[in-house]
């Protein structure tokens, strides 16, 4: 009797969840985020550049980037392994510390990458820590726009490196 129960209900049960299996090496990608303070030490400590995504909860072009730009394959992948990618929402309370002695909160250190110039939500900055440089790219990109932008914060870290 236990065999008939087990093959009539056990097993059928078994093979059901073995279709729902998921393979680990076709699971999406991930960008690797850092919040400001440990993102941008290690981007100075590897020598690699630090993308601060500046962002609000409430941006709907921030939620598209996130959505459709930063779940790109070739995107995450060339985050992950060249570059130190961080989220940063100025809204959000919080100390950050940008190099100095004094901690700054959110509104500050949006100012303070923005050399007093912020453009609104969201904005790129990328900081270049061979040269110590910030560049503002602001407003949405969609994959080959984001690219492009990649490739140009490469050639300016290449030529300064030479």
């Amino acid at each position: 009797m236990k065999k008939v129960f087990l093959a009539i209900f056990i097993l059928p049960l078994l093979f059901a969840a073995s279709e729902y299996t998921v393979d680990i090496t076709k699971a999406p990608h991930k960008i690797k985020w850092y919040d400001f303070n440990t993102g941008f030490e290690l981007a100075q400590k590897e020598g690699k550049i630090a993308i601060i995504d500046c962002y609000t909860d409430w941006c709907g072009w921030c939620k598209v980037m996130d959505k459709k730009t930063f779940t790109n394959d070739s995107i995450v992948q060339r985050f992950n392994e060249n570059y130190i990618a961080i989220k940063f929402n100025p809204e959000k309370p919080g100390k950050y510390n940008a190099g100095t002695s004094d901690s700054l909160n959110g509104r500050q250190l949006l100012l303070a990458l923005s050399n007093n110039k912020p453009s609104g939500y969201p904005t790129f900055f990328f900081f270049v820590p061979q040269s110590k440089k910030m560049f503002q790219v602001p407003g949405y990109q969609d994959v080959k726009k984001f690219n492009e932008t990649l490739d140009n914060v490469e050639r300016y870290q290449k030529a300064v490196m030479k």
